[in-house]
């Protein structure tokens, strides 16, 4: 399975910014989609998932500001960030997991991350 992520970019506080990221080479139904980003210094964190069936999950600090899509036929997630914070500032990566049934039938749970796209507000 691979994974791109595009749109990462300097932006300045208060503007806004679309990230997409593309899983392809993948013959499995992906369960959950999501969003993850690391600032400078820190660790890994979730910012906003998306189920197959369109469940969410969003961080506190991300709620009313930022929203995630998902078109299940192409197997694309999309972030849109608005209202931007400098401490927004981070490497974005993208992530998808899924089930897969091995040989005896039991299911294994598996996932991919996407290679990250820098996310910097600045004035």
């Amino acid at each position: 399975v691979q994974l791109q992520a595009f749109g990462g970019g300097l932006v300045q506080p208060g503007g806004s910014l679309r990230l997409s990221c593309a899983a392809s080479r993948i013959n499995m139904s992906i369960n959950v989609m999501g969003w993850y980003r690391q600032a400078p210094g820190k660790q890994r964190e979730s910012v906003a998932t998306r189920s197959r069936d369109g469940i969410t999950t969003y961080a506190d600090s991300v709620k009313g500001r930022f929203t995630i899509s998902r078109d299940n036929a192409k197997n694309t997630v999309y972030l849109q960030l608005n209202s931007l914070k400098p401490e927004d500032t981070a490497v974005y990566y993208c992530r998808a997991d899924w089930i897969r049934y091995n040989e005896y039938g039991a299911p294994v749970a598996e996932g991919s991350w996407g290679q990250g796209t820098l996310v910097t507000v600045s004035s």
